[in-house]
């Protein structure tokens, strides 16, 4: 077999592969002997027609098929042999498949680029430092209480906590759009059900009480035929209703479920935020690491790989606007909205991939299962989600890329310097930075 390879712009390759006919001729007479032996035609005996008469009725067929995989074959022989890692699936176009002379065919590809990552050393992280406290979990206590409220009908204006039923219809510049409209619809005030802004226009208001509440909707929001629009809703108050939270006692821990009473509660939140801490430090120092590789590492993009990413998370969005049932007839999402975001993707991966091959790091099958644990462990039968994971490929090796992702995470932070930031809670799971400004704000 002979090969050579043309460079082309940037990242680009070709390759040229030359097969001996040889080769091809073997795999076909193979092929065709061993059909012999189940071929039945009229005439002949089973097993008993000659080999002329098999090759002129399956020869072809059976040519195309040895073409087809001595190609496969020589396309990854060609990469071992001249090192080259393509960075997707090559367009092979054919050059001379003549019978009776050498198969010639050029693939064409992108590789995927030398990469020296650097810059690990000056990496500087900040690892936050969470204690759980009481009034941690007092607030989650006061959250579950405020779930099993019951509601009581009172004879006043609605106030923050109270849940108000209304009925409302509205209007952006006079005209109807898609769930513009709800009847005996409760808001429970300050619980985040309805926007802010609109909840707040409500706080004040009366049983059969009327009166017009204006929102914007976010350029953001997944309807584009509404976004960044004003609409006006008019609403009728039907009923004003204030909460009676049930006692935090062992009546309301055993209503939950929960053994060991009020103090068993409390253990049981507490060890839920202790999760709920571990991951969200976890992915606080995640991001920094992936922040500052980007940063301190230039590298050249195969085009190949981020037209992929794009496909994808051009996909991504339209199932979201499915989801929200505003796909309709929109036109199709432009590649340049996604264009930034499908690099750095891009970028990461190549930089992580190349952290795992340069220092031989292996995936763990002890944190692969803690990983797998972790996931089921959110569901009210995590044996049945374990087994469908471990039945379910394609879920498998994502699960396999996130935990692989983390160990390179670690690697990196033991080369860093990282400095331990006390926190409190709330600070770490809302995404704040400088919780000293944030509370100056």
């Amino acid at each position: 077999m002979q090969v050579s390879v043309e460079a082309g712009e940037g990242l680009k390759r070709k390759l040229k592969v030359q097969v001996p006919s040889e080769r091809v001729d073997e795999q076909v007479d193979k092929k065709l002997r061993e059909m012999r032996g189940q071929v039945r035609l009229q005439g002949f005996r089973p097993g008993k027609v000659p080999m002329k008469v098999v090759a002129k009725r399956y020869g072809p067929q059976v040519r195309g098929e040895v073409l087809d995989e001595v190609v496969r074959q020589t396309y990854a022989e060609a990469l071992e042999q001249e090192s080259l890692r393509p960075a997707g699936s090559p367009q092979i176009e054919p050059v001379n498949l003549e019978e009776g002379s050498d198969i010639e065919y050029e693939a064409a590809f992108e590789v995927i680029p030398d990469i020296e990552v650097s810059g690990i050393e000056s990496i500087e992280l900040t690892r936050p430092v969470v204690d759980i406290e009481a009034a941690d979990v007092d607030r989650i206590l006061d959250r579950l209480r405020k779930q099993h409220a019951e509601y009581a009908e009172v004879d006043r204006a609605a106030a923050e906590g109270d849940q108000v039923t209304i009925d409302f219809e509205g209007k952006i510049d006079g005209e109807d759009f898609e769930g513009n409209s709800g009847e005996d619809v409760p808001v429970p005030l300050g619980e985040g059900q309805m926007p802010e802004p609109f909840e707040q226009q409500l706080v004040g208001m009366q049983a059969g009480e009327t009166k017009t509440v204006t929102y914007t909707f976010p350029e953001g929001f997944p309807d584009p035929a509404i976004a960044g629009n004003e609409a006006a809703f008019e609403v009728t108050v039907k009923k004003v209703e204030a909460a009676e939270l049930p006692d935090a006692d062992e009546a309301f821990a055993e209503k939950l479920g929960i053994d060991g009473g009020i103090d068993g509660l409390r253990q049981r939140i507490t060890e839920s935020l202790e999760r709920e801490r571990d991951q969200a430090t976890r992915t606080r120092v995640k991001n920094q690491v992936m922040e500052a590789l980007v940063e301190q590492n230039d590298i050249e993009l195969p085009q190949t790989l981020v037209d992929s990413e794009i496909d994808q998370l051009r996909q991504q969005a339209r199932e979201r606007m499915r989801q929200s049932g505003a796909e309709g007839d929109e036109p199709e999402l432009p590649a340049d909205q996604f264009e930034s975001e499908a690099r750095r993707r891009v970028k990461l991966g190549l930089l992580v991939n190349e952290i795992v091959r340069a220092n031989g790091i292996e995936l763990e099958p002890e944190r692969m299962q803690q990983a797998l644990q972790r996931v089921a462990s959110g569901y009210e039968q995590p044996e049945q989600v374990m087994q469908y994971y471990l039945q379910n490929q394609e879920m498998m090796q994502s699960l396999q890329l996130q935990v692989m992702e983390d160990q390179v995470v670690d690697w990196v932070t033991e080369q860093a310097t990282v400095t331990d930031k006390p926190m409190s809670l709330d600070a770490l799971t809302s995404g704040v930075e400088d919780e000293d400004n944030a509370k100056a704000e």
